[in-house]
């Protein structure tokens, strides 16, 4: 190579530095993503460690963006004392480029009365907490259009990586990177069920149907759970238990659960644990851990949850933004899921939502279906 070839090598590749450098600062800026994110591991769990490892190697996840704590493992919840301990942990170790936290581990999932998601992204309040049928403090983020939850209202949205075993586990994180710009054509199911107390969310079903199906199909159903579907995107009912689940089929990247009181118990509990969802295939779902009563705000809003879900936001942000009053509900599932990436969607005149028509930004959305 002669000096004028290594000086154009040079040159070339100080601008592909450049570039790169760009891509990634608008990738920062965008929204919750691999840089934005942090992955909060307990050294005193193996299967943290192990659940970690395999996430951030999935997700790309920088090696500063792997955060350390101790705390007692094995453990279904924590006592209030025992999270300040972590909280002191965790000062000064999250820089403020940080939005999200992912928690990788199965367990604890509950910190006294709130969830252990909530705990990480509120803090501990008993403000979030309620003792009978009341009301709580309700979440900023709700319903918002912020892509920067920690610059926009100063805290961090969590969701825990949790399922029967850490190799399902890692099979939720392997479906859910691969749903990424899929943009699959899958069916919304809003099940109309028998359970007067837990089917409080029904009522809204048919506006959501009307203003969101231009985006998908969305099928009102009546019944008390689905059998042989095998397109299942989205799935909202109110029951107990949720019976057939292995007789159907979930698309990675899909959502879906259980109005209940205590879904959010993950082992051992006396209801249905919204982990069933997980094993069954869906990326991301949600329970209680302490009794909530039947407020509907203590529970995803579906109509907020697929809005936001087709309009490209990852499932953190999604079911983040679709609780009202998250203290006593778990977010369980893999964060940066986005089957929907690169979509976006406008409410039209008569309320409807429809596709935003738009040029494809990358090659990977080019090789995919297009929105519109």
């Amino acid at each position: 190579m002669n000096s004028g070839d290594k000086i154009i090598a040079v040159i070339f590749v100080y601008f592909i530095s450049i570039f790169l450098l760009i891509i990634n600062a608008s990738n920062v800026q965008a929204e919750i993503n691999s840089t934005t994110l942090a992955v909060l591991v307990n050294k005193n769990d193996p299967e943290s460690m192990e659940i970690a490892r395999y996430y951030q190697k999935a997700r790309l996840i920088p090696d500063e963006n792997i955060i350390y704590i101790a705390f007692r493992a094995g453990a279904n919840k924590l006592t209030e004392a025992e999270f300040a301990e972590i909280s002191a942990q965790l000062n000064g170790k999250v820089s403020e480029n940080i939005q999200a936290f992912a928690l990788a581990w199965r367990k604890p999932w509950r910190v006294a009365c709130m969830s252990i998601s909530s705990a990480f992204s509120l803090g501990f309040d008993k403000a979030y907490c309620s003792q009978g049928c009341k009301v709580t403090r309700v979440n900023k983020y709700f319903n918002s259009q912020s892509h920067r939850p920690f610059n926009d209202f100063a805290f961090r949205p969590s969701m825990l990586l949790s399922a029967s075993s850490v190799d399902a586990v890692k099979k939720l994180i392997d479906r859910s990177v691969s749903s990424d710009y899929t943009r699959p054509l899958g069916t919304a199911y809003l099940l109309n069920t028998s359970d007067r107390n837990r089917n409080v969310r029904a009522a809204h079903f048919p506006r959501y149907k009307n203003a969101m199906q231009r985006l998908l199909n969305i099928e009102l159903v009546s019944a008390d759970a689905l059998r042989h579907k095998n397109d299942i995107m989205f799935y909202f009912t109110g029951r107990v238990k949720v019976k057939y689940l292995n007789e159907n089929r979930f698309l990675p990247g899909s959502v879906a659960d259980h109005l209940t009181s205590t879904g959010g118990h993950l082992f051992n509990g006396q209801q249905m644990s919204v982990l069933e969802w997980i094993d069954s295939g869906v990326a991301g779902t949600y329970g209680a851990v302490v009794e909530p009563c039947n407020f509907e705000q203590k529970f995803p809003v579906p109509g907020i949850v697929m809005q936001k879900y087709l309009s490209g936001e990852t499932l953190i942000e999604a079911y983040w933004k679709s609780v009202k009053m998250p203290g006593q509900g778990l977010f369980v599932g893999e964060p940066l899921a986005s089957p929907y990436k690169g979509c976006e969607i406008v409410m039209n005149r008569n309320g409807a939502f429809q596709y935003k028509r738009k040029v494809p930004e990358n090659f990977v959305e080019s090789r995919n279906r297009n929105c519109n």
